[in-house]
């Protein structure tokens, strides 16, 4: 895929000028946006990502456009599974429901920068190593079956990673919020703020899922470009997600057996590309083995749309249903009484 720099240019600009427009326009006067403001927005920015499919499509052809689509939705599928932490690490700082948007807005600007970092460093592995397409299919087959294995729940408890641990003991912090200031001055001492704790703690927290997440994606494509933008659009439209889907999370029962299937696919997809590419001398003597085909881009694309709508679907199902015995419980309680 030729991507000229200019082109380079335009998408980063692009993507800040998202970022102004959330910094400037949505955060900088604190407030709980409506549902329908995050559904506007929400469906604003998929429109973006879209848009931008539509022109790999054009531009570079249905492959690169489909390993784009197959990309961007493992990417905004993955997400919605961390914003049960982000709601864990919000409920955990007791964030006023007024501030939760720039905490979000700033957190996920931490882990977009951070991210990319790591799809730069994983696209020079590749590059040189081909063997890390093994480490990185057995990686994303093993979290696969550890996701599976957790079950319809998800952890009730979060606890502080080392970032934040470490933040604590560096920096002396205030006990309380002082409005959303980040920083303050006590006495003419400065302090940290819980708003800053909780910012790291959602950026770090959101760089753990890039361990999945950043093999699981170089597993449909190993354009960085198209990592890239699968990943900066994903995460730019997480804000807007998390009002909009807040208090419906639960009732995706199922959606750690879907992201377990795709996780699965994506990492048996890689281990037989790593066969096709084999450099190792213990694996066929070293040479390519092409006795299995390697899954196309299409049948990785249509794989995780059905995933994706059967978990649905089927945890929509069950939601209803359990509502209903609880209602009917509900009532022939009442009529008993």
């Amino acid at each position: 895929m030729d991507v000229a720099p200019w082109v380079w240019i335009v998408t980063v600009a692009v993507i800040l000028a998202m970022l102004a427009v959330d910094y400037i326009g949505h955060v900088r006067t604190p407030h709980t946006p409506t549902l329908k403001e995050s559904a506007l927005w929400s469906a604003a920015y998929v429109a973006v990502a879209v848009i931008f499919g539509v022109i790999v499509l054009i531009v570079w052809g249905g492959t690169y456009g489909g390993e784009y689509f197959a990309g961007y939705i493992t990417e905004k599928s993955l997400s919605v599974d961390n914003l049960f932490v982000f709601v864990l690490i919000m409920t955990s700082f007791r964030v006023p429901r007024e501030y939760q948007q720039r905490v979000l807005l700033i957190g996920i600007t931490i882990a977009l920068v951070l991210r990319t970092v790591f799809i730069i460093a994983g696209a020079a592995i590749i590059a040189n190593f081909a063997w890390v397409f093994y480490v990185f299919g057995a990686f994303l087959i093993w979290t696969a079956i550890a996701q599976a294995r957790s079950g319809t729940g998800h952890d009730e408890e979060w606890n502080e990673n080392g970032v934040l641990r470490l933040t604590r003991r560096v920096f002396p912090t205030t006990d309380s919020y002082v409005g959303d200031k980040m920083v303050t001055k006590i006495d003419g001492k400065r302090y940290i703020t819980p708003m800053l704790i909780v910012m790291v703690a959602i950026g770090s927290a959101d760089l753990l899922f890039a361990v999945d997440s950043i093999p699981a994606i170089f597993g449909l494509t190993q354009e960085t470009y198209l990592v890239f933008a699968a990943n900066a659009f994903s995460l730019l439209g997480l804000r807007q997600l998390y009002f909009l889907v807040d208090g419906l999370l639960d009732r995706l029962v199922f959606l750690n057996y879907g992201l377990a299937a795709i996780l699965g696919f994506i990492g048996i997809k890689l281990v037989i590309h790593a066969l096709h590419t084999n450099e190792l001398p213990f694996i066929n003597g070293g040479n390519h083995v092409e006795a299995i085909p390697e899954i196309s881009t299409s049948l990785s694309l249509s794989f995780i749309v059905v995933v994706l709508a059967i978990t649905t679907v089927a945890s929509l199902a069950k939601d209803r249903r359990d509502r209903r015995v609880t209602a009917g419980a509900t009532t022939s309680s009442e009529g008993d009484a």
